[in-house]
């Protein structure tokens, strides 16, 4: 940003933020610029809100109103420990509830862009659940605090730690875990090839675990190898073992926005399965089949539940 004279906010730490300490809410609600409000923290951990995939809230009744997005969350010392994001008003003005996102996280997710120009999910390769009272009351567990490991992925970093169904992962390092959706927005934090401490617990006994995380796009090709028209596009093939091979195909993972790729049509999940009406099982098989950028070509592919067709010229 070409700017002068900035005074940066120091950042607090939103892990030791308790229930009933003051914060202030800083924005521009209804574009009245520089407003102020204060109030308390009034719970944390808020999650199951249907505002996003990652949901880890700080709830707040200082007054928050549409303009105050990505306005800061202060504490009594001025530091910065959260970023005004959504407000649960029926009627469409406040009434008390508001939340932002923890400074701990929003600090990770700047770091990561400003290193990368985006965030980098790692792969765990684990499903948990909440620890719901009774299903604690029923395993003999004193409190229903940690979360339940529902599935664990062969192969994955969480396999290969030990982890297994019915576990309980009651802390990761040394944070001691809410539920399902603090374990979620956790594990986001840590990066590529970082080792996790996890402590679990197996049916009672506690034991020590390490994971280190995986990258998602581990054994993928730049797509600019095969040819430039899919540069920007990270590929590769997909091993189909039913008796018709019909699931064959070239994977598409990351897609940098506005490459060749993206422009072409290629989104991140496609399955790209047929090239000018031949079948592409390979690299190889698709780096031939691609015609010079100028020629028209006819690229079929596989996007969730749809069969789509892309054309270039």
């Amino acid at each position: 940003i070409p700017a002068e004279d900035l005074t940066a906010l120091p950042w607090g730490d939103s892990d030791r933020l308790r229930v009933g300490d003051f914060v202030v809410a800083i924005g521009s609600p209804f574009g009245l610029s520089q407003t102020v409000t204060s109030g308390i923290v009034s719970a944390l951990g808020r999650s199951g809100l249907g505002i996003e995939g990652y949901e880890n809230f700080i709830q707040t009744d200082a007054s928050i109103n549409p303009g105050n997005s990505g306005g800061p969350l202060v504490d009594l010392r001025g530091r910065l420990v959260g970023v005004n994001t959504a407000i649960l008003a029926p009627g469409g003005g406040n009434v008390g509830i508001g939340f932002a996102i923890p400074g701990n996280i929003a600090r990770e997710v700047m770091r990561q862009i400003v290193e990368y120009g985006g965030v980098r999910r790692g792969v765990f390769g684990v499903t948990v659940q909440d620890l719901s009272g009774d299903l604690a009351h029923a395993l003999g567990l004193k409190r229903s605090r940690g979360a339940l490991v529902a599935r664990v992925e062969p192969g994955s970093p969480a396999a290969k730690a030990g982890l297994r169904e019915g576990d309980i992962i009651t802390h990761i390092g040394d944070h001691e875990l809410d539920g399902a959706s603090d374990f979620h927005s956790r594990l986001a934090l840590a990066r590529i090839g970082q080792t996790v401490r996890l402590r679990v617990l197996r049916e009672g006994r506690p034991l020590q675990l390490s994971a280190r995380i995986a990258d998602p796009y581990a054994g993928y090709t730049r797509g600019e190898a095969v040819s430039p028209l899919l540069a920007g596009a990270l590929l590769k093939p997909v091993l189909d073992r039913s008796p018709l091979g019909e699931n064959a195909g070239i994977a598409v993972g990351r897609v940098s926005r506005d490459s060749p790729a993206w422009r072409e049509g290629l989104r991140e999940g496609d399955v790209l399965y047929r090239v000018n009406r031949h079948r592409v099982r390979t690299l190889r098989e698709l780096a031939a089949l691609l015609p010079p950028g100028s020629a028209i070509w006819q690229l079929q592919l596989r996007r969730g539940d749809r069969l789509l067709t892309l054309v270039s010229r």
